[in-house]
């Protein structure tokens, strides 16, 4: 790991003061352009004692703000200490997780993977039109039938067509017979260029795409394309569960990435990140943003850089060596589970490196669903799904109380 490093509490605390004594202090220093503050006084109180032990709460009553995109160009330099943390942030990510050449990403902390999802969409389509010339109708989105709901809404706002593949029930592996024939009628109809969208650990399944299922039909018929990964979900998980996969910036098909905080990293809601490899995010320039000092190159404009101080934190209060033991704990109470479902002959889905566990519906009765929070694929009479996801709350004793209340509500059907 070339940034990403296991740091002690005292040092991280004092890299986070040194960052804040770098940005604009709206306490004591004359400010009179900016229409920011701190967080209101009367409210927030900045000498309360806890704080001094507390580099996540001290960001965040410092309220800076992150505008812009940190990795490309100038930034507003009223918070140059904690964008500098940002860019911290972004590197042992994209370099050390996703493998990405030093000097060879952009991106930032995204209010959510939501947002993320939509920035690569709005970045592909500014791309084929800028490079291209192509025309709206000619620019289709294709991503598989299990994929985050994030994708139809980006299609809905960017005006550009969902072509929806279809996945095996059971296996939720995309049917690339059926992909094939969606690519071909979509070229018969004027589609010429596609941004593609592969899950890495699908919302409801954990269903990892395989991006050579694309990548074949994309070479079948030579077409034009940009790929982005969603990992959201699976992308704090995932490269250390598999750590030969091709989900990341080594595969020259890959462009950008999605990943979350507020998942798996257990950072405050509200935190995603986006990355992709350089000369792509500039297609979303917002030129008209002539107050801001830099390039707005972001689909929010104005962020908390809280989030990135606590995505930092969290990164270097663990370590990649400590992080990865964290997900291997995760796994062997998800392969317990799965232990347990198939002694008691339930069907289920779980991909392998994982920590998302879908079972059948019809094994499920409705009283032990509500009991333990399962979540359904849909919330009604045609719900085929429940899900278990196993977080850091979820205990191996939280897990075995559900398989023996389900033992004995098979019992009693029996």
């Amino acid at each position: 790991m070339k940034y990403w490093k296991r740091l002690t509490r005292q040092k991280r605390l004092e890299h986070i003061q040194k960052a804040l004594s770098e940005n604009v202090n709206f306490s004591t220093d004359v400010s009179l352009g900016y229409p920011a503050s701190k967080l209101d006084g009367k409210v927030f109180n900045e000498d309360a004692p806890f704080l001094a032990d507390a580099p996540v709460l001290q960001t965040f009553v410092a309220n800076p703000n992150h505008i812009g995109c940190h990795t490309f160009g100038t930034s507003e330099k009223a918070f140059k200490g904690t964008q500098e943390i940002e860019r911290e942030v972004l590197s042992m990510i994209a370099v050390d997780i996703f493998k990405a050449g030093a000097d060879n990403f952009d991106g930032y902390i995204s209010p959510g993977g939501t947002e993320a999802n939509i920035q690569a969409l709005w970045i592909y389509r500014n791309y084929f039109i800028n490079k291209y010339n192509a025309k709206a109708d000619e620019i289709a989105i294709l991503a598989s039938e299990d994929t985050h709901y994030s994708i139809p809404k980006g299609s809905n706002l960017l005006m550009t067509e969902w072509l929806k593949a279809p996945v095996d029930f059971k296996t939720r592996c995309i049917d690339t017979i059926a992909l094939d024939g969606l690519v071909a009628k979509a070229q018969t109809e004027g589609k010429k260029y596609f941004i593609i969208v592969a899950n890495m650990a699908t919302t409801m399944f954990g269903s990892v795409d395989e991006i050579k299922d694309y990548t074949d039909v994309m070479e079948k018929y030579n077409l034009n394309y940009k790929l982005h990964v969603d990992g959201a979900y699976g992308g704090f998980i995932y490269p250390f569960s598999n750590e030969e996969n091709s989900m990341n910036f080594e595969n020259d098909a890959v462009s950008s990435i999605t990943i979350d905080a507020h998942k798996m990293l257990q950072a405050p809601y509200g935190t995603g990140i986006f990355v992709c490899k350089k000369g792509l995010i500039e297609n979303v320039l917002t030129k008209e943003a002539e107050y801001v000092e830099g390039m707005d190159l972001t689909l929010c404009g104005s962020r908390s850089g809280a989030n990135a101080v606590a995505v930092w934190v969290i990164l270097t209060t663990y370590g990649p060596h400590g992080w990865a033991e964290k997900v291997n704990t995760l796994l062997m109470r998800t392969n317990w589970l799965c232990k347990k479902l198939d002694e008691m002959n339930i069907e289920y889905f779980r991909e392998p490196n994982m920590n998302i566990v879908t079972i059948h519906a019809e094994y499920i009765p409705e009283n032990i669903a509500e009991k333990f929070n399962l979540v359904p694929q849909k919330h009604d009479v045609t719900n085929k799904w429940y899900k278990i996801v196993v977080m850091d709350h979820v205990e191996t004793d939280d897990l075995a109380a559900f398989i023996e209340e389900l033992e004995e509500e098979i019992k009693v059907r029996n």
